[in-house]
């Protein structure tokens, strides 16, 4: 009875920090109890892209995108109770590469953004590509939320990214205010463990659901997490009012990154940075004094030796 008080409690404080951080919020106090909020957390963009596949109705994957819409921007997935303004913006781009029998298989790309306080800027949380996506559909079949348990491979794959996503965005308006959908995540990998389906076994890929969700949840790796608060809250969200005191905050929170890649070189988390954030740096830089732009080159280039263009950017913004 304790440990559901307190898990009450934790989530109850991080819905209420993440409400009273956002940027689309004017009064906190007047929203949280607001009689008209949306108790759904998420707005997002789904698209179904089937360009690969010839010589079928193309009614099935129509049929599967407003399934999928549905599913991801009509589910209640927490107790938390959010206001229209601040629902959480993210998309799902599934690729269809093959489709047989009722079996659909490709990619799919996982995008999560934020605001940033007191701007018009969002600025990218997630960004990360799952290629071993594959479930059975058929046309009209309904997607049905089930706290208990997953219906259907395709199923625990929405829940899985709509508790990261959940996670992620918690994590980066307050220290570990993600960790109750963390929980849920992890819990959906290993219900799916012995499901026999792909991209969800431990180890079996650097860069499935499980090394995903591992990358930000392990202890040699969780540094990535401090990373998202430290970058987001007390570096982005401060640079409107104070552009050098959240620049430095950020600065030092890249630090994380150099001990998750002395600890994990090879670990998912340290790609996902790059494609969230590589670009947004070299911007978050642009006015940086030379010394300061030269010590976060210094920082990412062996981590990143790979992505030298635009990394130089970030020591020499003027650069073509």
């Amino acid at each position: 009875m304790m440990k559901q008080i307190l898990s009450s409690f934790f989530s109850f404080f991080s819905s209420y920090s993440r409400m009273l951080l956002s940027s689309c919020v004017a009064v906190a106090g007047l929203i949280f109890y607001a009689p008209d909020a949306d108790a759904q957390e998420l707005r997002c963009n789904v698209e179904v892209n089937s360009q690969q596949i010839e010589g079928t109705n193309k009614s099935v994957f129509e049929s599967l995108q407003e399934a999928m819409n549905n599913y991801m921007n009509e589910t209640k997935f927490t107790n938390a109770t959010f206001s229209p303004n601040e629902k959480i913006e993210c998309r799902l781009f599934l690729t269809v590469a093959e489709y047989t029998d009722d079996r659909i298989k490709g990619d799919l790309q996982i995008q999560l953004s934020r605001p940033v306080y007191n701007s018009t800027y969002t600025t990218t949380l997630f960004n990360f590509r799952d290629s071993k996506v594959e479930f059975d559909y058929r046309e009209g079949d309904p997607l049905v939320f089930n706290e208990n348990t997953e219906e259907s491979n395709l199923i625990a794959i929405l829940d899985y990214y709509a508790y990261l996503l959940l996670a992620l965005d918690f994590d980066s308006f307050s220290p570990n205010g993600g960790q109750p959908y963390f929980d849920r995540a992890s819990s959906i990998v290993q219900q799916m463990q012995s499901s026999g389906e792909v991209g969800w076994r431990t180890f079996e890929d650097t860069k499935n659901r499980a090394a995903v969700l591992s990358s930000y949840t392990d202890a040699n790796t969780s540094g990535m997490r401090k990373l998202l608060y430290d970058y987001h809250r007390r570096g982005l969200d401060e640079m409107v009012t104070a552009p050098d005191k959240g620049r430095a905050v950020i600065t030092e929170s890249l630090n994380e990154l150099k001990g998750v890649y002395a600890n994990a070189p090879m670990s998912v988390a340290l790609s996902i940075f790059r494609d969230s954030k590589l670009d947004e740096l070299v911007n978050v830089y642009s006015k940086a004094p030379q010394t300061e732009r030269e010590s976060v080159y210094d920082l990412l280039q062996p981590i990143y030796p790979t992505e030298s263009q635009r990394i130089d950017k970030i020591k020499n913004p003027d650069q073509n």
